[in-house]
């Protein structure tokens, strides 16, 4: 039986650390009959943090993915992180997801990674809904909330019900597409409430927002624009439709109102949703390129047409892989064989689970617009594509963000060192912002990722869940090389030693190219034309130039934003090989690097510090003496906001000492902003070391 779209929602919840996310996800689990117990993070009890990790730190690190039925909707819902170290979790997920509830703190408005998840949320053409959580907490603010959502994140923030106090405590809220008071009854965790007329106190108030409302959507809908202009009072439904066009057209987005906590507000979330956000028939077609023409495709919501899917995230299980996939097309059953053309082979798909944070529901069929996890493909990455052999389509992929923080690891007992590269390449195959590499000069195993929480997690998973024990050293900071101006180079890998030898010979042009968050970090090209450099060896000089650039030139860390052209060479009918040519690409970057002005880059964070007036001083004398340059300042209430960029090499430990210059009393979000060049000084003990 066709399955009717419309009634699909998949969504995803994102937002700062603290704003609430998770209590938001455990009501709505709750209300929609998912879980009979309410589920508390702060009691370690959140269905949806189910790691060890999350109950004892009362964080999310990873997206947790459930499915829940709305009457007559199933909502796909998808819990992300707010911790900056762990925002791979959430770009991988608003890949996939057709709208989003950005969550808000309603005392602290947008904070900076508010920022972060509207940017993520933006670039991948997300429509979201708002939610100002924690109205009932003292200093909640709903002006500054939507005034910050309209200045700080340039959007177009449409009330659609206001929050009502009295004796500055939060009793309720005003719907004012319905234009009536919603009352919750305390008794039975708020699954009950009543619709009552608007208190004659409250009226002025909500009569004005909701002609700011009307004012606002009158655009995205003709008969609305009508009733507007003629003072004709519209119906629900008109206003609702003028809604969710401007929502799903990213030209507005509805604000709502509550605290999860005390369990008010979340069944009329659920119920905008289902109103205002995009169903998969309502987003446009997915994109991507023919693997063999690189023509360009697209495939709709179409249970009957070609297969198209993609893996967005890898999780470990004691089972077996989990491979969290969102069908876009066609259908998709158990004990099938699929295509893999970023791998070029097959997939078997032998079972299909609908998830439910941990615990799972088989499921024979998954068609366009499910979220399912798969078992049974060996080769799929995060970020690959699942399609029909017969009609391919390769999708876009997910960028994820340089890691910018590295640390040593080894084993304490030698016999598990086996054990121990096993499981950081499950982590690195689970994780695209971890990665591990073998110090070849020390042979010590180097892990890195986004912050220093990340590392410490992954050394925690390491040591508690799979049983390696391990020691670490401390933190360093992930250099990147690059080059500022234009040379070439010749590499000549020349070996003979009797019968056959070995003969590559490039020369290669190095050029800088601007930084560009998620890009390549080596573009390559070949300008090779009349075959002195035959075709079938320029894929062997890419690889070997790639090689050497991930082991750096200057002082051993990886090269970034450059452009790598072979414009010459010869080659040898008998001797050459595609070894042979990967060692000339090496040797000529290697060369061209070094003429061409090779300079170290140190990561630069996005910080943004919370503190009371009291201790600005003291704050911002701590930040210059970290090399940091502070770009604004805003005040709010009697607490200060400080947004600065400081180098991450500075930033090591400063969680300790804001705790201690502020007594305990401020704190701070940070994130990678940008890589640029090391001062002179610093450039110089970094080149001691090495």
């Amino acid at each position: 039986m066709a399955r009717d779209l419309s009634k699909i929602r998949n969504i995803g919840i994102a937002a700062h650390i603290d704003a609430g996310k998770t209590t938001v996800s455990e009501r709505i689990l709750y209300y929609t009959g998912k879980t009979y117990k309410m589920g508390e993070v702060h009691e370690g009890t959140a269905v949806m943090d189910y790691l060890p990790e999350e109950q004892e730190r009362g964080i999310t690190i990873t997206a947790a993915a459930t499915t829940c039925p709305w009457k007559g909707y199933t909502i796909n819902l998808i819990d992300t992180p707010g911790h900056v170290d762990f925002t791979v979790e959430v770009e991988r997920s608003l890949r996939v997801l057709d709208g989003a509830v950005a969550v808000f703190d309603s005392k602290e408005g947008v904070e900076a990674q508010s920022e972060t998840v509207w940017r993520q949320a933006a670039k991948y053409n997300v429509p979201v809904l708002c939610f100002l959580n924690k109205m009932d907490k003292p200093g909640a603010d709903f002006k500054m909330c939507v005034h910050d959502i309209e200045e700080r994140l340039g959007a177009n923030p449409v009330p659609v019900q206001v929050p009502i106090f009295e004796d500055h405590q939060y009793i309720g809220l005003i719907d004012l597409v319905k234009m009536v008071e919603v009352v919750y009854s305390g008794e039975d965790m708020g699954a009950s409430y009543q619709e009552m007329p608007i208190p004659e106190r409250f009226s002025e108030m909500a009569a004005q927002y909701r002609r700011d409302m009307l004012e606002k959507i009158a655009d995205f809908d003709e008969e609305l624009m009508d009733l507007y202009v003629h003072e004709k009072e519209p119906s629900v439904e008109v206003v609702r439709r003028a809604i969710r066009a401007g929502t799903v057209s990213h030209r507005a987005q509805p604000v709502l109102v509550g605290t999860a906590l005390k369990y008010r507000g979340v069944q009329l979330l659920l119920d905008a949703v289902t109103y205002y956000l995009p169903s998969p028939a309502d987003v446009p077609p997915v994109s991507g390129n023919d693997p063999k023409s690189e023509e360009k495709l697209t495939r709709s919501a179409d249970p009957d047409a070609p297969l198209s899917a993609l893996v967005f995230k890898i999780s470990s299980d004691k089972h077996g892989d989990l491979f969290y996939t969102r069908i876009y097309s066609g259908t998709l059953k158990s004990n099938t064989r699929i295509w893999n053309p970023n791998r070029r082979c097959k997939e078997n798909i032998t079972r299909i689970w609908e998830m439910n944070a941990r615990e799972r529901i088989r499921r024979d069929v998954a068609q366009a617009g499910d979220i399912v996890a798969l078992v049974g493909p060996k080769e799929a990455m995060t970020g690959d594509t699942l399609c029909d052999e017969k009609d391919p389509i390769v999708l876009e992929s997910i960028e994820f963000p340089e890691t910018v923080i590295s640390m040593s690891i080894e084993p304490r007992q030698s016999a598990d060192k086996t054990r121990l590269a096993e499981a950081l390449q499950m982590m690195a195959r689970e994780d695209p912002t971890f990665t591990r590499r073998m110090d070849e000069e020390t042979g010590q195993m180097i892990i890195s990722g986004m912050g220093e929480l990340h590392l410490e997690i992954i050394t925690h998973r390491l040591t508690r869940d799979m049983g390696v024990d391990v020691k670490v050293g401390t933190p360093r900071v992930a250099y990147r090389e690059t080059i500022t101006k234009t040379a070439e180079a010749e590499g000549r890998f020349v070996r003979q030693t009797g019968g056959r030898g070995q003969y590559g010979h490039v020369h290669l042009r190095v050029e800088p190219r601007a930084h560009v968050p998620g890009a390549p970090a080596i573009e390559f090209e070949s300008e090779i034309v009349g075959g002195v450099v035959p075709r079938e060896y320029w894929r062997a000089v890419e690889n070997g130039v790639k090689e050497q650039a991930a082991s750096g030139v200057l002082a051993n860390y990886p090269l970034i934003d450059l452009k790598v052209t072979l414009f010459d060479g010869s080659y040898h009918e008998v001797d050459s090989s595609e070894i042979a040519f990967e060692q000339a690409g090496a040797i000529a970057l290697r060369e061209a690097v070094l003429r061409a002005g090779p300079i170290l880059l140190e990561p630069v964070m996005k910080l943004e510090v919370v503190t009371p007036d009291d201790y600005v001083g003291v704050v911002n004398a701590d930040l210059s003496s970290r090399r940091a340059q502070i770009v604004q300042t805003r005040h709010h209430g009697k607490t200060m906001h400080i947004e600065a960029e400081a180098p991450l090499a500075e930033m090591f430990g400063y969680s300790t000492t804001l705790r201690s210059i502020t007594q305990g009393r401020a704190g701070y979000s940070m994130e990678p902003k940008t890589y640029l060049r090391v001062p002179a000084a610093v450039f110089k003990e970094i080149m001691e070391v090495v």
